[in-house]
């Protein structure tokens, strides 16, 4: 799959206009296509995906400080790793379709690279550096809160999903069992489709790149499907 170049439309998107456009194309090259086109060494992403996570840990420490006044010192910090591990990232990232304009090496791109969390993440670390180095603290901070620090309590239930849905069946004394029924797609980027039981009653169906994220997927759609019935 060949990269999106419309840049202007990702600016669009995310709601930041680059005054040097240049720092965003750098945000968007992964070290496999810098490499191809024989860019110099310091040409990928990887400073501005430093750079971009030392302001993410910054500002979201900030967030979670001033929003859980009455929680200590360890429970922020493991609040502050759920929210910006990689796949909670690359939640964010794909949806702003980040992963369609990253400038991938022909055999990266051909090997799934477009699909893995880690190089989707760490655009779009990078992608906030150069937000921060284009337009300063306030600028990166903005587009934290609105693009990553935003609707978090349905980001928990997804990422939380099965272990919300295993205590929601418990407190009824049973528990959930996870199927794979199915997968497609070419051995280096297959996708899984993953059903969730309630002994004989399907609670749910999903879709991921493995396994754990098929069955997470069925786990999230089963408890808003229960949520929606108030109640099991």
């Amino acid at each position: 799959m060949r990269h999106n170049t419309d840049l202007e439309k990702l600016e669009r998107t995310i709601n930041y206009h680059f005054k040097d456009i240049g720092l965003l194309k750098h945000a968007l090259t992964h070290s496999s296509y810098a490499n191809e086109m024989k860019i110099n060494k310091y040409g990928n992403n990887e400073r501005l995906e430093f750079l971009g996570d030392a302001v993410l840990e910054l500002i979201s420490s900030e967030y979670l400080f001033n929003e859980h006044s009455n929680v200590n010192e360890g429970e922020l910090t493991k609040l502050r790793a759920s929210m910006v591990c990689e796949p909670s990232l690359a939640f964010c990232a794909r949806e702003i379709k980040l992963e369609e304009y990253i400038m991938l090496g022909k055999g990266e791109d051909a090997t799934g690279g477009r699909t893995r969390d880690s190089i989707i993440s760490d655009a779009l670390e990078a992608v906030i550096g150069a937000i921060y180095l284009d337009g300063g603290f306030a600028s990166a901070k903005e587009f934290i809160l609105n693009y990553v620090l935003n609707d978090l309590d349905n980001k928990k239930l997804f990422f939380d999903s099965k272990t919300i849905l295993q205590e929601m069946l418990q407190a009824h004394s049973t528990v959930p069992e996870y199927r794979i029924i199915g997968e497609s797609g070419p051995e280096h980027c297959k996708t899984f489709e993953a059903e969730v039981f309630d002994g004989d009653r399907i609670l749910g169906r999903g879709k991921g790149h493995n396994k754990k994220s098929a069955e997470q997927k069925a786990a999230y759609n089963a408890i808003v499907s229960l949520k929606s019935r108030q109640g099991i």
